[in-house]
């Protein structure tokens, strides 16, 4: 039998949702097949097979949510068998994957297990009770007449593992303590109130962020920018764009090329802490958050100080789509070095982010706010505002390097023609 495993397919995945299977027990399976969808905390992915053989069993049912590593089907491959990974992602990353779980006693006939609900974990039955373990955590703990009901597993979420179930009935459950503190927060509620099990994505988001805030020193600085030379240049440009119907230019396509012809003449905020040196990268691959259903997801523009204000606003588009509906491939959301998170089109005029590790900045962006400004010959008269604010890593990136390339920015956006060339 080849073990078909739970492939690494983006560098914070640690756990992925078997969204479908696409081949059942008893089909026949070649190389290239592709056989399940499996989402991960970015995006769905396909999975092919490269091993000849037969579907003999099915591990995990759709729906079901299952570390790195772990199996999720087994493949008969008759006298062909070989000694290695029966999947890899399709989008050529490198699958990636901690070391099998240990194989279940062979059974008689194969079996598919009953189907949850999408997005919930394989859990066992006791009494009552519902408890999140793995399907070796269940075997034994019905083996050994051990009741898991109040146990909280060492796993991903509190899940019980085979490790966290005791050698003996009346012996001490566990109660782990690197369970996320989320799993453990007693929190009174009524018969109306409703409680959403964490999406990958919204776990991955809670675990990076938590870490960012808590083990970055961030430093904060903003700036207010005249936007009125800006938001003319725009309107004048998508007037004939329009006619001829050409995409418009958005606020956000002029602010993404001045963050990263800016980054690329202040390399500090283009940087990274790696612990015993700081890493000055020699392009800037910027960041763009991109809202989604589940949370949020930062795709990448490589190269980004090298391309021309249209082919910014192309491929924003079209990462946008392909983010919503999770069809990006792991290289276009990885290795990003600076972020721009932009609020302006929820009428947010401004907001500090939370640095994006292993970043060492991020841009927030307001929207423009018509505002009486005092002018050069200090009359009150009406303006156009945008303000500007940069998340900082103190550890990499200090206040006067911020506002230099704070100030460089501002002078791009007061006068934005020179994006034009």
């Amino acid at each position: 039998m080849i073990d078909i495993t739970m492939p690494k397919l983006s560098d914070t995945m640690l756990e992925g949702t078997l969204a479908k299977w696409l081949k059942k027990v008893g089909d026949k399976v070649e190389p290239g097949d592709i056989i399940a969808e499996v989402e991960t905390d970015k995006a769905t992915m396909e999975m092919e097979a490269f091993d000849e053989g037969t579907l003999a069993e099915i591990l995990v049912p759709a729906g079901g949510i299952v570390k790195v590593g772990a199996r999720l089907a087994t493949l008969d491959g008759g006298s062909k068998e070989k000694k290695q990974p029966a999947t890899k992602s399709v989008t050529k990353a490198e699958a990636l994957s901690a070391p099998s779980a240990p194989k279940a006693e062979k059974k008689s006939a194969p079996k598919i297990l009953a189907p949850t609900t999408p997005g919930q974990r394989p859990s066992l039955t006791t009494g009552t009770a519902r408890v999140k373990a793995s399907p070796l955590a269940k075997k034994i703990a019905g083996e050994r007449g051990i009741d898991l009901s109040t146990a909280v597993g060492s796993g991903p979420g509190g899940r019980i593992v085979a490790a966290d179930v005791p050698e003996k009935a009346g012996a001490p459950l566990p109660v782990s303590s690197s369970a996320p503190a989320a799993h453990r927060i007693n929190i009174t509620t009524g018969a109306a109130d409703k409680r959403i099990p964490l999406s990958g994505m919204r776990r991955t988001i809670a675990e990076r962020l938590l870490a960012s805030k808590t083990q970055i020193p961030h430093f904060y600085l903003s700036v207010e920018i005249d936007a009125a030379p800006l938001a003319q240049l725009r309107k004048e440009i998508n007037a004939p764009a329009e006619a001829s119907g050409l995409p418009k230019l958005t606020i956000n396509d002029f602010v993404l090329l001045a963050t990263a012809r800016a980054a690329a003449l202040h390399p500090k905020v283009n940087s990274a802490f790696a612990g015993d040196s700081i890493v000055e990268f020699a392009t800037v691959n910027l960041s763009v958050a991109i809202s989604v259903d589940d949370g949020l997801i930062t795709p990448v523009l490589r190269d980004a100080q090298h391309l021309s204000l249209r082919e910014i606003s192309a491929a924003v588009k079209d990462l946008a789509i392909r983010a919503r509906a999770k069809k990006l491939k792991p290289e276009e959301y990885q290795g990003g070095t600076i972020t721009v998170s932009n609020l302006g089109a929820h009428g947010v005029e401004s907001f500090y982010a939370i640095i994006n590790p292993p970043q060492a900045a991020i841009l927030a962006v307001g929207a423009i706010v018509k505002k009486p400004v005092v002018n050069a010959r200090d009359q009150i008269v009406a303006g156009q505002r945008m303000t500007l604010s940069l998340s900082g890593d103190h550890r990499v990136v200090d206040g006067a390097a911020g506002a230099e390339f704070l100030a460089t920015l501002r002078k791009s956006l007061e006068a934005p023609a020179v994006l034009l060339f």
